[in-house]
């Protein structure tokens, strides 16, 4: 969890010197190779070796590791007190030991009739953005337990519903200023500024067909993916961006001219005015009065709620490459380490892009693949791939598989995947959330219960009305949602996750806050 190498404050060692310490590293360490040398009932496909059986410390790694305290206080501490010692923290502990000790609770959020959840982010501490099928682009207050609808952007066309065909991807840029999502036109995508969630841009002219995912390079250069197996490389720099006039400003000439020339012929028609309306009389002279005060009143209100509807650039993309080889693109994600670009296509291949040239390095078919829907990059490289039975651990030096993670429950479908650390969460289409520590080899266990495997159960959602014809195979079967997107908040320690049901004829939401 923790590390602090202390430094004595009175006499030679540090309260955390305590010899006993090493022969209990010892057992622990004897303990694991006994582990490590039992043959599984199922050889793996990759094997490391250590390089000695004894793994005997020298002096100096042991005094080392008798100086280091690996107390959370003393970490806190040493930190309050900025002590000039050297400590880190494993920010993904927190996750880890929530998950072993059963303390995560769902708490289910309603959504109404909204229709499956595609993608989300945690915009804040209290905030979670959310995609969905129905187009519909929302914002979940986890303290107030609200949701409220962020309007999607038009582009110059304006489009017909039948170009609306879902939100399918949400992410933010490093520095946590812009939101890149889905815009009105799926095959579009808009930005937004954080945290006010104003409109900035909207991206036009790249795709033919959905946007299904994409990824931030940096705080300006955005990657996206579409079903017409074309890869757009967009530039969002508010400072190169053109954005049209409001009303307010662009009429501002013509009412200044136009009042300069009224203020002449005023003077010399407010007599005749004056004796023409005295002739009328006062019903009449009120109704005109109460007319032209509402006529001006609503066309005050109509020219304020022009003035107030926020403002928005339209840019092109900075290049695009069509991903040879593929057939509609379904994932894109970003390795930092490696400077590439990792595309999942549903021809169940992998192909790499080339992040600083944007251009094609390599395609390779995944081994036995079937409905490839998802793709992770752990930060050292490691990519994770979502198929239908189990998941793909891929080198990424070499896109062999190293580790191939079978599913506990058969056919269930891995729909998302995430890193947290050394941990890959996995999301099922049976509801099922199933957590894989990397660096162990297995399914994480849970301390409460060792002979079970930590797995999070959702609950049901909410499904509407659904075709005649499916409602008797469908009352056979214990419904479960599909859980399309999770993703864990800053501090690890909350998880939201979100779906719907599986078959596309069904419609119907889930969602729910792990905590």
């Amino acid at each position: 969890m923790s590390k602090t190498l202390k430094r004595p404050v009175a006499g030679t060692h540090p309260h955390c010197y305590i010899p006993s310490r090493l022969e209990e590293r010892r057992a622990r360490n004897r303990a694991l190779r006994q582990e490590r040398r039992r043959k599984p009932d199922k050889p793996d496909d990759f094997v490391t070796y250590e390089d000695s059986d004894s793994e005997e410390e020298t002096p100096c790694q042991q005094n080392q590791v008798l100086n280091t305290s690996y107390n959370f206080v003393d970490y806190i501490r040493s930190r309050e007190s900025d002590l000039r010692e050297s400590r880190s923290i494993d920010p993904a502990y927190a996750s880890r030991h929530i998950l072993t000790h059963d303390m995560f609770k769902e708490t289910p959020i309603s959504l109404g009739n909204i229709n499956k959840v595609f993608c989300s982010q945690w915009l804040s501490n209290r905030q979670v953005v959310f995609g969905t099928k129905c187009n519909k682009l929302m914002v979940y207050d986890v303290n107030m337990r609200r949701v409220d609808a962020i309007p999607t952007l038009p582009n110059r066309n304006g489009g017909s519903p039948d170009t609306q065909s879902g939100i399918h991807a949400c992410q933010i840029n490093p520095s946590h200023s812009l939101l890149a999502t889905g815009a009105r036109h799926s095959a579009d995508i808009a930005i937004y500024r954080l945290p006010t969630l104003d409109p900035l841009c909207i991206g036009e002219n790249a795709h033919t067909d959905w946007v299904f995912d994409m990824c931030w390079l940096d705080d300006q250069f955005l990657v996206s993916g579409s079903r017409d197996t074309k890869l757009a490389l967009w530039r969002v720099n508010e400072d190169l961006m053109d954005f049209p006039e409001t009303k307010g400003c662009a009429d501002n000439n013509i009412t200044s001219s136009a009042s300069s020339t009224s203020g002449a012929s005023s003077s010399s028609t407010s007599s005749t005015t004056t004796s023409s309306t005295s002739n009328v009389g006062g019903s009449n002279s009120n109704s005109n009065g109460v007319g032209s005060e509402q006529e001006a009143a609503e066309s005050g209100e109509a020219d304020e709620q022009e003035q107030d509807v926020p403002r928005y650039a339209h840019i092109s993309p900075v290049s695009v490459k069509d991903c040879r080889g593929a057939q509609k693109i379904r994932a894109v994600c970003f390795n930092r380490e490696y400077r590439e670009l990792a595309l999942l296509s549903l021809n169940g291949y992998l192909h790499l892009f080339n992040a600083e040239t944007f251009s094609q390095k390599l395609s390779r078919k995944l081994p036995n693949c079937q409905e490839n829907v998802c793709i992770a990059c752990q930060p050292n490289g490691l990519y994770a791939v979502g198929c239908r039975s189990y998941t793909l651990l891929l080198d990424p030096r070499t896109l062999q598989a190293v580790k191939k993670i079978a599913s506990r429950y058969s056919g269930c479908g891995i729909r998302s995947a995430s890193f947290q650390g050394n941990i890959l969460t996995i999301g099922t289409g049976m509801g099922m959330l199933m957590f894989y520590d990397i660096r162990a080899g297995k399914y994480l266990e849970s301390c409460i219960n060792s002979s079970r495997t930590v797995v999070l159960k959702a609950s049901r959602g909410y499904v509407a009305q659904f075709p005649e014809e499916e409602i008797d195979g469908f009352q056979q079967l214990k419904y479960t949602p599909a859980i399309y997107t999770h993703c864990y908040d800053s501090s690890g320690t909350r998880l939201f996750t979100a779906g719907g049901p599986l078959p596309a004829t069904l419609i119907g939401n889930y969602a729910g806050i792990w905590q």
